[in-house]
Parts: structure tokens; sequence; C-alpha cells
């Protein structure tokens, strides 16, 4: 049982790790070729649910339905490709159509990779954030896990910020910035009354900088603090991602 809870994704730093590993293999430029990994970890990711799906339904701790159903992975689906491409189009991130459909079908290949029946995959941008606005709102709501899991990705980002008193309020705006108040509060971001000033200014900023849609005065000194932040967390990962395997419970 034991031996399930932490292969299944019971302890919650080795599940985030594991779950950053599949993200990154999508998001590498080699992704589907052949010096690529995404094949392989999307095959490992669909083993990992099929064993959890089997072996939970046999555990007498196991109360709910079936687990890691086609739902299931969809609303895990959206919260990655869909809510990303809102969230670049609301920051005006500039997207050509040959980019934006490229994108939209690295990870069409994937849900199909997971095993998403194929007549689920959204076959365009309109179509996913339809389905997105169908499956999200009635998954979605507060659990001890959720505060959980939240608590331990913002506290290790904190870690990679900086060691200082700093860190952990500006990780909180930022979270609570990206998704909004209400899943916060579900998930018990404290509120920060200076940060949370500031991030929805200097983020956007950054980004359009990043960008090259403004010039370097117009970015808020604050912006730098969040760039190295993110610098920081993502190199964090990828070495993480190096560490930690995708392993098949039995």
């Amino acid at each position: 049982h034991n031996t399930l809870d932490f292969q299944g994704g019971a302890d919650m730093e080795d599940r985030v790790a594991k779950t950053s590993i599949l993200g990154f293999a999508v998001g590498a430029l080699n992704a589907y070729r052949p010096g690529g990994s995404c094949v392989v970890e999307a095959v490992k990711t669909r083993l990992v649910h099929a064993a959890v799906r089997h072996l939970l339904q046999k555990s007498p701790h196991w109360t709910g339905g079936i687990p890691i159903s086609q739902e299931d992975m969809l609303v895990t689906w959206h919260t990655l490709p869909t809510y990303a491409m809102r969230k670049m189009l609301e920051w005006k991130v500039p997207i050509s159509a040959a980019e934006s459909e490229a994108y939209l079908h690295v990870w069409q290949v994937t849900a199909h990779m997971l095993g998403i029946r194929d007549e689920y995959i959204p076959a365009t941008w309109d179509a996913a954030n339809a389905q997105s606005d169908q499956v999200l709102p009635r998954n979605m709501g507060p659990t001890p896990e959720g505060v959980k899991l939240t608590d331990i990705l913002l506290g290790q980002l904190a870690e990679q910020t900086s060691p200082g008193s700093i860190s952990r309020p500006l990780c909180n705006a930022l979270a609570r910035y990206l998704v909004g108040d209400e899943v916060a509060d579900w998930d018990g971001i404290k509120r920060e009354p200076v940060w949370d000033r500031v991030i929805p200014t200097a983020w956007p900023a950054l980004v359009r900088f990043r960008e090259g849609l403004v010039p370097l005065p117009l970015v808020p000194e604050a912006a730098w603090v969040l760039d190295e932040a993110a610098r920081k967390y993502i190199l964090f990962y990828l070495t993480k991602g190096k560490e930690t395997k995708i392993e098949i419970p039995t």
C-alpha cells in the first residue's frame, strides 16, 4: 500500500516533480523527434494511470469511482495548453497562426499518447475553450490535497528565489495573480498587500519587454525580481527532472 501511495502520487513533492518531467518533455524543441523523450514519458505516465486505476479499485481504502477517467485526464490537459494559451493571449504575447496551430497540435498528440480518446480531443482552440468551460467548473473546488500541493509548490519556488523574508510573499502574490482570487482562496494562498498591488503591473510589463514590445525604461524594477524567480524555478525543475524517474506501481 505504501509503495502504491508513493508511486501513485501520495508523496506530494515527488508527484510535482514527476508531473514536471512530462511537462518539460512536451515543451522541449525535439519533443517528438527521435532525440526527444516525450513518447517515453507519455507512455510511462499512461501506464501509471492504468496501474493506479487497476490497483486502487482493489484497495479496501478506495471508496470513489473509477480513478483517472477520460474526464480526469481532460481536466488536467486543459489546465496546461488551454489555460496557457488563454494567459498568453491575455498578456498580449504575439502568436502567429502557425505557432498557435503547432502548439495545439503537439498537445493533441500528447493527449492521444496519454490515452484520451480521439473524439474527446479538441480539434480547434475554440473547441478547446468550450470543452474547458464545460469540464473544469464541475471538477474544481477546495480540497485539503490542493492546499498541501500549493504550499509545497510555493515553498519550492520561494526556496529557489531567495532565502530572505520577501520571497514567500512574492510567490504567494504571483500565484494569486496567475490563478485568480477564487482558486487562490481555495488553495489557501495568503493575500500580500504590497506584492498583490505590484505584480499585476510588473508581470505584463516584463512579458511585453521579453517579447520586444516595450523598451527597457518602461519595465518596473520589481519585474526583474519576478524574472529571476521564474528563471531559477525553471532551472530547478529541469535539474529535478533529471533526478526523478516516472515509476510504474506494481
